[in-house]
């Protein structure tokens, strides 16, 4: 009995692969902003009040050029496996970790790209661990550029990356691209065409019955190791359900159409003793269609930056912040090569309060073009060059990449240019 459950062990099929990608790029970024006052100031009333000593002062613009990595293809460093357990029943594993090989800062320290354990059958897939969120595929799948270098669209970097300047605050959403402690759930692949998802992220925060307990935000004095001083600083209270995250995407795929509805709420702060919960909530809809000597692709997408109240106040009620944005784009086989390109746009509705005395301000947009170039030496390596620009208005303050807006007072954001030109090596 012993040999023959031996025997059993040893009969199941299993494998193991190491896989990966390599990406440098050297890059450069410029953003400009503006001086767009001509002297003239408003009063409360509204009316205009002129300075004749006013000068303007002109542009100012922030540029860098670097070796970067993930310019066509996200670096990364992998281990994926699979078990068949017989009856159509298999045990999956996927462990990815991201690797900054421009610098080699980064490297299998960490599984933050995705870390599940999985089991398969024909009822689908059911997936634990870290992985990518439903609401983010689609901004990447109908993307031509993949979310990848400085071609993006600006759908992704608004409503996820943006946590540097711009309008809207989404920067702070914990669960844009990947999220942590999920639990999802995989249709089965023989649906005639259909796919979908769904999944579940546990905040992990610790929740307290009665909540009469949870504790309160208190004051510390620290130690500042550059000044030496003393400092105060505020200790945050117990977050019972930030980085909480439920989505979910559904499509369907036949010859050259892709079609996917996505769906996700990402909790992304709240506060017991003041009754609040801000969340994410991301509804966006996605298409492709492959011609055949041209690939078009197409996503609108509406993103909301909700503030939940469970007692509202009267006054001093935070404003939701609405993002909707749009994006076409194409690709194009040219003998080993493809040509992509996009247009993308964003707008900001900040539903800012408006009265007599204080008109309500335009509300932030931007656009961006890209066109990119790949050409393939082989199946596994590749040279690619894309170029890109952004136009702000109205306050926004989108980039390409690299270094922020100047922040000095009296600038506007304006335009933000960038290029990438790799190599792109897959294993």
């Amino acid at each position: 009995m012993a040999a023959l459950a031996v025997a059993g062990v040893a009969s199941a099929q299993s494998s193991v692969t190491l896989f990966g990608v390599v990406d440098a790029s050297i890059s450069g970024y410029s953003s400009t902003s503006r001086d767009q006052n001509n002297g003239v100031t408003y009063d409360k009333l509204g009316f205009p009040v002129y300075n004749p000593f006013y000068v303007n002062k002109g542009s100012v613009k922030v540029s860098r050029t670097t070796l970067a990595n993930s310019g066509y293809n996200s670096s990364r460093l992998g281990f994926r496996g699979t078990e068949d357990l017989g009856g159509g029943l298999a045990a999956s594993f996927w462990l990815e970790a991201p690797i900054t090989n421009d610098d080699g800062a980064t490297g299998v320290s960490t599984f933050a790209r995705r870390s599940t354990v999985s089991l398969s059958g024909g009822f689908g897939e059911v997936r634990l661990g870290r992985d990518y969120t439903p609401s983010f595929w689609n901004d990447t799948v109908f993307d031509p550029f993949g979310a990848n270098g400085v071609g993006t669209n600006l759908i992704s970097t608004a409503g996820g990356f943006n946590t540097t300047g711009g309008s809207g605050g989404f920067g702070g959403n914990p669960n844009y691209a990947r999220a942590s402690n999920t639990i999802g759930y995989f249709l089965p692949p023989n649906l005639g065409g259909f796919y979908g998802q769904v999944q579940y992220g546990f905040h992990e925060q610790n929740k307290y019955d009665s909540g009469d307990f949870t504790p309160k935000a208190s004051t510390a004095f620290v130690l500042n190791p550059k000044t030496g001083a003393i400092e105060k600083t505020d200790v945050a209270a117990a977050k019972s359900r930030t980085g909480r995250y439920i989505g979910g995407r559904f499509g369907y795929a036949n010859g050259p159409l892709d079609v996917a509805l996505a769906y996700g709420s990402s909790t992304s702060d709240d506060q017991f003793y003041a009754g609040t919960t801000s969340k994410v909530n991301t509804l966006n809809l996605g298409a492709s269609y492959d011609f055949g000597p041209v690939k078009l692709f197409g996503e609108v997408s509406r993103v909301k930056n909700k503030v939940d109240y469970e007692v509202a106040p009267f006054t001093d009620t935070t404003p939701d912040t609405n993002l909707t944005g749009y994006l076409l784009g194409v690709t194009v086989p040219v003998g080993a090569g493809l040509i992509r390109a996009s247009y993308s746009s964003v707008k900001y509705d900040l539903n800012q309060p408006e009265s007599f005395f204080t008109p309500r301000a335009a509300d932030p947009k931007a656009n961006k073009l890209a066109i990119g170039y790949v050409h393939n030496l082989s199946k596994r390596t590749a040279l690619y060059a894309t170029v890109a620009r952004v136009s702000n208005k109205n306050g926004a303050a989108l980039t390409v990449g690299g270094p922020a807006f100047a922040s000095t007072a009296g600038f506007t954001p304006k335009t933000s240019t960038g290029y990438d030109f790799g190599l792109r090596h897959a294993f």
